[in-house]
């Protein structure tokens, strides 16, 4: 871990024009979530940091389809999506909107103190402009044919077949999304970023400095961008809804909502801290502090190319330790489409699993998609909540539980005449919370659940093995303690090192083996983990019928037709 004095961390800013999906959750929000808890269970001073994107085209195209304004559709969706995250655990310190007054302000100071070093580059150039709507289209208001792929349904700024960023010129064949009709050519000024001039600075901060700390999937697609060459990008739009351009000649313009939503980030944690009476400015200014952004792959070049450049230009901000990104999550074998209802939706999961929260953070985390696309299935979320939590470890932390009850009272036993495979128990036992520290802090967070779910796999079968229920009614009966000493022993490690998978239910197991108040390094084999007293069993998982997940693939089939 990190020596740093403070952490910041951030989560990717959901963009507030429809609900959140398992894809959303999987990519940025979990993973985040997890190493947040855990830098929490190791008394760190840490800020975790999200808002909602409430800027750019997509918002007043939502409103268009609704039949609303953009700020009913962002108030909508950004209580809704807050709400959401909620539900699941995700344990941000502040959740802001970029369409707040304070982010707002701290846009246009990021803009006006850039365009004062006289950073940026004012040019005309043509851009696409539907006549019968009489305005500039920007990016998400044009589709076409991608100029990489082929396929045509590609926006303006980004293909979502092949992930290639585009300009809207770029597409064959483009459409007006307003009018159905073809867009002309039309002279407009605009403010660029020369992300040419930062190549120097990217190459050495980026390939150079911190090739080794880079996922594969993040270095690689950087590298590219910087290989084949960066040129300007406008930081400005042609749009009636954002943040106004803060310079006397860009009426009718917004800043870029790329420009403005990682500012968000900044403007979220000046936010936090007023209503905490705290100093923002180490979090992001102080070389002591860690910056880690959590973001999907079609967020990467804005968080490892963009905003650096940005942050670097503006020479007050340090630019981020790692960019641990996840490649996309695909459903049922599919690409999630929410324009075709191809999602799962979590505020519609909570209607039919309410209260199982981490059984979908528990599956998200083994399918997590660190390194490659990977797939969603309900036959594969059915197995593995029966056959792991149910099975594995809310089975053992229940007979465990249920066991201390019938034998003692509910009162732990002590230890006496351990044998060598009681020790190599112990031993092992408390080999666990390093292994799942050194999985988390190396961002591998499959590792780290599986290994977790390890632990609880070796307690059942030392359970198992042992037979206490057999040796309770023989002359070994003392030996009966000593077992279910131990199994307590790891039944509050498991309470510990579960919290930053599985936040509900290490809660419960915390009171109900009466470990509240202990933090991750509180505990080893010298400082052993035995509460006192164990509760009354509580099952904390619950089994999935078969009807249930027919239920959910027949309705995912249904949403297409």
């Amino acid at each position: 871990m990190s020596l740093k004095k403070r952490h910041t961390i951030t989560a990717a800013l959901p963009y507030a024009n429809g609900p959140i999906h398992i894809g959303h959750l999987a990519g940025a929000y979990i993973p985040a979530d997890i190493y947040s808890r855990y830098l929490r269970l190791l008394k760190k001073d840490i800020i975790f940091i999200c808002g909602s994107d409430e800027h750019g085209a997509a918002i007043p195209i939502r409103a268009k389809k609704e039949g609303l304004s953009p700020k009913k559709i962002i108030d909508k969706y950004h209580f809704e999506i807050k709400k959401t995250f909620e539900d699941f655990g995700i344990s941000f310190d502040n959740y802001s909107r970029t369409s707040s007054k304070i982010h707002h302000e701290t846009a246009s100071i990021f803009f006006k103190n850039l365009n004062e070093k006289e950073l940026f580059i004012e040019k005309t150039t043509d851009q696409l402009f539907d006549q019968k709507e009489k305005q500039f289209l920007a990016d998400r208001f044009v589709t076409g044919s991608c100029p990489k792929c082929g396929h045509d349904e590609a926006f303006g700024d980004q293909c979502e077949k092949c992930g290639s960023t585009l300009n809207a010129t770029d597409l064959i064949n483009p459409k007006s999304i307003l009018s159905g009709n073809k867009p002309v050519l039309k002279s407009t000024k605009h403010w660029f970023l020369p992300l040419n001039d930062y190549v120097s600075f990217l190459k050495k901060w980026f390939i150079n400095d911190n090739k080794d700390v880079w996922k594969s999937n993040v270095f690689g697609q950087v590298k590219s961008w910087i290989d084949d060459g960066l040129k300007p990008r406008a930081i400005t739009r042609d749009l009636d809804w954002g943040i106004p351009v803060p310079h006397e000649d860009a009426k009718g313009k917004v800043l870029y909502v790329w420009f403005d939503a990682p500012i968000g980030y900044i403007s979220s944690t000046i936010e936090w801290a007023r209503k905490n009476n705290k100093d923002w400015e180490p979090y992001w200014q102080d070389l002591d502090t860690e910056l880690i952004h959590f973001i999907g792959k079609d967020n990467i070049v804005f968080h490892c190319i963009i905003f650096p450049c940005i942050l670097h230009a503006s020479e007050k901000y340090i630019l981020p330790k790692n960019v641990p990104a996840n490649e996309f999550l695909n459903l049922e074998g599919r690409k999630i489409s929410t324009s075709k209802n191809w999602a799962i939706w979590l505020n519609d999961y909570m209607k039919y699993f309410p209260n199982m929260q981490d059984s979908l953070r528990y599956v998200l985390t083994t399918n997590a998609p660190e390194n490659k696309d990977n797939d969603f299935t309900w036959k594969d979320f059915q197995a593995k909540n029966n056959n792991e939590l149910v099975a594995i470890l809310g089975n053992y932390i229940n007979r465990v539980a249920v066991l201390t009850q019938k034998y003692y009272q509910g009162v732990t036993p002590k230890l006496s005449n351990m044998d060598k495979n009681d020790e190599d128990i112990i031993s092992k036992a408390y080999l666990y919370p390093k292994k799942v520290s050194d999985s988390i802090e190396n961002f591998k967070f499959r590792e780290a659940v599986n290994t977790m779910m390890d632990l609880a796999r070796m307690g059942n079968k030392y359970l198992a093995d042992s037979e206490p229920w057999k040796l309770i009614t023989t002359p070994k009966k003392k030996k009966v303690e000593t077992i279910i000493n131990i199994s307590i022993q790891i039944c509050s490690i498991l309470s510990i090192v579960s919290e930053p998978f599985l936040p509900s239910a290490s809660k419960k197991l915390r009171n109900q083996f009466n470990v509240q108040n202990i933090y991750w390094k509180d505990f080893s084999k010298e400082k052993p983990l035995i509460p006192v007293k164990i509760e009354k069993s509580e099952l904390i998982f619950r089994k999935i019928e078969n009807h249930e997940i027919d239920f959910q693939l027949k309705k995912l089939n249904d949403s297409e037709k």
